[in-house]
């Protein structure tokens, strides 16, 4: 029977430990039964196979179309078996020994194809466990029949979720169901009672995060037990200010140029009330408004100021309407521009801009949209894949490039609360992170870049309040359905990652016989409960034994999964 399952959310690995082979070739070896096939060359593929071989020791083969594309080079440099070939078939499965395969993961961004490569894999090797990478995890789930072992994971959904919680500047958006009316999620130590706490995850308020603390007290995050019965606050909407529209749709020195010329008007009457003095306030506006639109005749007889003003506002009067002109038809033009490119139609404040609507911003304006947070999309093509639903849930879209300061004012960054650059161009989300913060200073910026040590930089030298890579997000969750291992969740906390595990304590397993302190002296290993003939207990103590067939809900790092693992397996 196929599984299907994706995690709730993915972090940031940490370093790696082990040394990358030189000059991995095709020709170096034949992989030993039970060897991982990954088929794929982006960023995602890349960092998913260097988890696998350098936290977990595995052999793996990379299926790719060209070695010297994409990420060719970096999964070249890794100690993998690369095979090129341009065709996912089953001659490139062949080559790669897809028989004695453990397990094959689907790396490509074709929801469809995925799923023929997977059948062409199945076929080759009908016991061989099998890992999607799929967009629509509706279309996996509908498709998991035809698997015999499948499990089907999307990084967009993983990740999404952290992007939307950096840019509310919230906790870790985590939040894992257990069985019956149980869930876990992780809050701010301070906001949750000390005895629904579970685990202190990390302190993550000095330049170095620590995760899981030996000391708990000192952690300012923790996972805890929630309340399965609240329902999730949605922000009332801000109400629609059709006045305010003029301020947006008109030009800046229209409007100077109106104001201008209304002072003089002004000034005018005042000056025609003093001069004469029979007139009223309201007669004199008369006359003023009248003379300004060419309406008054010359008078010889008038004083020379009268003249002089009647003059002055019979050239007034040339400039305005020509100035009330060009700013109804700019009006009008505008707007229609707006209503038909997708763009801004009211003035918006306070709001989110999100530029990129591919996988991951797809997702995030849409779990944005789902929290009554206003959003503002850029992108600059209008059919890409979020356009669709940007358009379906009235969400403004800009097309243009978003390294662009223009097209970032036509978003109105400089009255949005947080910026979000999630395009797949390090170069361009940079470019668009810095015009951000220069049009307003004060903006959440967070910012999508691929290369950790090149993020970390960036947010040291300008500022940048949180940098994430979707492929580090997302590879530890692929890496554990690789390998099989019952993964429930993960927890982002900064650049680094904490995943949530059940595991069964196998007979003739060292971990038999143990005691719960023990486990959690490991590094990177916290045993939150114990499951035994049925029975949970939440926050066992340190001296509980360890007996078969118990089940033990774990919280680690990467490293202390695998020692765990161990400890656990027979």
């Amino acid at each position: 029977m196929a599984r299907a399952t994706w995690l709730t959310r993915a972090g940031v690995p940490g370093r790696y430990v082990r040394r990358r082979s030189p000059e991995p070739t095709e020709q170096r070896g034949r992989p030993v039964a039970g060897h991982l096939i990954v088929c794929g060359d982006d960023p995602l593929t890349y960092r998913l196979a260097s988890e696998l071989v350098t936290q977990h020791g595995r052999q793996v083969t990379v299926i790719l179309p060209n070695r010297r594309r994409n990420h060719g080079p970096q999964i070249s440099r890794l100690a993998v078996r690369v095979i090129e070939s341009e065709r996912l078939d089953a001659d490139a499965f062949r080559r790669a020994r897809v028989a004695t395969a453990d397990a094959v993961a689907v790396m490509r961004q074709d929801d469809v194809g995925n799923i023929h490569v997977a059948l062409q894999a199945q076929e080759l090797n009908p016991r061989v466990h099998l890992v999607l990478r799929m967009f629509n995890l509706g279309l996996g789930l509908g498709v998991r029949t035809l698997f015999h072992d499948c499990v089907v994971l999307s990084d967009a959904a993983m990740a999404a979720p952290a992007f939307v919680a950096e840019a509310l500047g919230e906790a870790a958006p985590v939040q894992v169901r257990l069985s019956g009316r149980r869930a876990l999620h992780v809050v701010a130590r301070e906001a949750v009672p000390e005895s629904r706490i579970v685990c202190a995850l990390a302190d993550t308020r000095g330049d170095r995060t620590v995760l899981l603390p030996r000391d708990p007290a000192s952690a300012n995050l923790v996972l805890a037990l929630a309340d399965t019965d609240d329902e999730p606050t949605t922000p009332p909407r801000r109400k629609a200010r059709p006045w305010a529209a003029i301020v947006l749709i008109a030009n800046r020195k229209l409007v100077q140029a109106a104001l201008a010329l209304v002072v003089l008007l002004i000034a005018g009457t005042g000056v025609l009330a003093m001069v004469r003095g029979d007139l009223t306030w309201y007669d004199a506006a008369y006359l003023t408004i009248l003379a300004a639109l060419g309406g008054a005749d010359a008078n010889v007889d008038a004083g020379a100021v009268e003249k002089i003003l009647q003059t002055m506002l019979t050239v007034v009067s040339i400039a305005l309407i020509p100035v009330v002109t060009a700013a109804v038809v700019e009006a009008v033009v505008n707007a229609r521009l707006a209503i038909a490119l997708g763009g801004l139609r009211d003035p918006v404040s306070d709001h989110v801009v999100v530029v990129g609507l591919g996988n991951v911003g797809t997702r995030v304006i849409r779990q944005l949209h789902q929290r009554g947070i206003q959003v503002v999309a850029i992108d600059k093509t209008d059919d890409a894949r979020g356009a669709a639903l940007a358009r379906e849930l009235d969400v403004p879209l800009i097309v243009g490039d978003a390294s662009r300061e223009e097209i970032l004012r036509a978003a109105s960054v400089q009255t949005c609360r947080a910026l979000v650059v999630l395009s797949t161009d390090d170069v361009v989300n940079l470019e668009a992170a810095l015009h951000g913060r220069a049009l307003n200073a004060g903006v959440r910026v967070v910012l999508r870049l691929f290369d950790g040590d090149f993020a970390d930089r960036v947010e040291r030298a300008f500022r940048i309040d949180v940098s994430r890579s979707v492929s580090y997000l997302a590879a530890p969750a692929f890496a554990a359905a690789m390998l099989q291992r019952d993964v429930i969740g993960a927890i982002p906390v900064n650049r680094r990652v904490l995943l949530i595990a059940d595991l069964p304590v196998c007979a003739g397993s060292a971990a038999v016989g143990a005691r719960i302190g023990t486990l959690n002296a490991m590094d990177g290993v916290r045993v939150i409960a114990v499951t035994h003939s049925g029975s949970t207990t939440w926050s066992p103590g340190a001296d509980r034994q360890v007996h078969v067939d118990d089940r033990l809900l774990l919280v680690t790092t990467r490293d202390g999964l695998g020692r765990v693992v161990a400890a656990t397996s027979a």
